[in-house]
């Protein structure tokens, strides 16, 4: 099959499986299990392409030429491919999880669900093999809007209300900063391609300082403070949403395109040259760390989680900003790393919530006693996101603290550690209060009673993965080097 053809299929897949969904509304059964299929069969697809990356090649393919130098076109490279893969790869879990959410927590509106979940992944690989700006920001559209009902899916008043705020922000910050930024990309560059390097280098620095700023800002689902509202306000949805939203590909399509700006549009490079450069490091050190406080005292589980995603999304930001080639390989691994044990906490708290109905970590007093697994998962999915081994977050962790390091920034190191410490000390207690605190004394006794087995195995599968990517590292940072040469591997 021709390269085209592959990265058109990859593209192809996720929606048909979503039209499919949609015509087997009338049997569950039967659409469960097209759900499935699509993301296995979307997973296989993508993975197709992985050995012409691997080996230096850059499949591509343009579907419609508007203008010289403007189109929608397709290209696949290291960063874009590692991207595709994960929300492709965890898209299997996270389906298999939400079958068994949506029966347990007796959720209404299935086949719109999984229909839009569909739609939601169809743009997160758009995004991730968009050969320029043009075509990434109409993708970064798409996600928007399919995400939006997906947030509002339970109808009430705070799930309209957190919607709103979601749409609003990430339409607000897309069409004032984003739009206007690639409108100006393409006016003085004459073109929006993704290149190694950068293709504003000889550009006035004053300029692209004003540049970099709208773009940054732009990015909305990067959640940079103070247009990080919308992330706390979307946990009004289904956990399986939260999950799509932090693991699988809205805040992971905010910082890919952050990455992919700073890399292909202005190169590490011009970047040192821009004045801002330093000032958004210095805002997403002030995010990583405000953000880590505010999460300390929030007692609901997934507000606490949600802005632990707001910390963690400024790591990889700060290390676009480190002008770094080693900080930058770190923030994409950060990407990998931070998904799969934030899909763990998150699909934790959604298991929590069916088997107990409960979502106040002040409630969870001895419950791991009722809940063994789900807890030793969350508590595997805590050490990957703090960055201790043997979990994948450690060599993010190290690569950006090597980088920080490396640039000369001895206080974006000093905030780098007191963020771990801060990590600790609001994913830990929620595993303490489940092991080590006796339980309330009507909840006494009972024995093991975990949530329905559709949302424990994918939980412990994505703990796993958080540890399998500890001995991963490795070969994930060869592949990952090609962002900065143009060859793979």
């Amino acid at each position: 099959m021709s390269d085209a053809a592959l990265i058109y299929l990859s593209l192809a897949v996720p929606l048909v499986g979503a039209l499919l969904i949609v015509a087997c509304r009338r049997a569950p059964v039967l659409r469960d299990g097209v759900t499935v299929a699509t993301a296995v069969v979307m997973f296989l697809s993508v993975l197709q392409l992985l050995p012409k990356v691997r080996d230096g090649e850059r499949p591509a393919a343009t579907l419609l030429e508007l203008f010289p130098g403007l189109s929608i076109a397709f290209e696949v490279e290291p960063l874009g491919m590692v991207f595709a893969m994960l929300a492709s790869g965890l898209w299997i879990l996270t389906a298999l999880y939400a079958i068994g959410y949506m029966r347990g927590a007796k959720e209404l509106h299935h086949t719109r669900f999984h229909a839009f979940f569909g739609i939601a992944l169809f743009s997160a690989t758009g995004i991730a093999f968009s050969q320029n700006m043009f075509t990434l920001f109409i993708f970064y559209e798409i996600l928007t809007l399919s995400t939006y009902p997906l947030v509002a899916h339970k109808g009430t008043t705070a799930a309209k209300q957190g919607a709103r705020t979601y749409l609003g922000l990430l339409l607000g910050t897309s069409l004032a900063f984003l739009l206007l930024a690639i409108i100006a990309t393409y006016w003085l560059a004459g073109t929006l391609d993704f290149r190694p390097g950068g293709i504003l280098s000889g550009l006035d620095p004053a300029v692209g300082s004003i540049l970099l700023m709208l773009y940054m800002y732009g990015i909305g689902k990067a959640a940079l403070m103070p247009f990080h509202r919308w992330l706390p306000a979307a946990m009004v949805a289904p956990t399986p949403v939260s999950a799509l939203l932090h693991a699988v590909a809205v805040v992971k399509a905010g910082v890919f395109t952050v990455l992919k700006v700073s890399i292909y549009l202005f190169g590490i490079d011009y970047l040192r040259e821009l004045a801002t450069s330093e000032v958004v490091l210095y805002i997403a050190v002030f995010t990583l760390l405000a953000a880590s406080i505010v999460a300390m005292r929030q007692d609901n589980l997934k507000a606490r989680l949600a802005y632990s995603t707001v910390s963690q999304l400024s790591y990889i930001v700060a290390a676009a900003m480190l002008v770094s080639q080693f900080a930058a390989l770190g923030g994409a691994m950060h990407i990998v790393m931070h998904a799969f044990g934030k899909i763990t906490l998150f699909f934790c708290a959604g298991a929590i919530y069916v088997a107990t109905k409960k979502t106040e970590i002040s409630d969870m007093h001895g419950l791991g006693r009722r809940m063994p697994v789900t807890f030793a998962a969350f508590f595997l999915g805590a050490l990957c996101v703090i960055g201790v081994p043997p979990m994948g977050g450690v060599w993010s962790k190290w690569h950006l603290v090597l980088g920080a390091f490396e640039s000369g920034y001895g206080l974006v190191v000093v905030a780098l550690i007191v963020s771990t410490l801060l990590n600790i000390a609001y994913l830990i207690p929620p595993v303490v209060r489940a092991f080590l605190l006796p339980p309330p004394e009507s909840e006494a006794g009972g024995g093991i009673r975990e949530a329905p087995m559709l949302c424990v195995v994918p939980l412990s599968l994505t703990a796993l993965g958080g540890l399998a990517m500890f001995f991963l590292a490795q070969p994930l940072a060869q592949l990952l080097g090609g962002m900065f040469t143009g060859v793979g591997g």
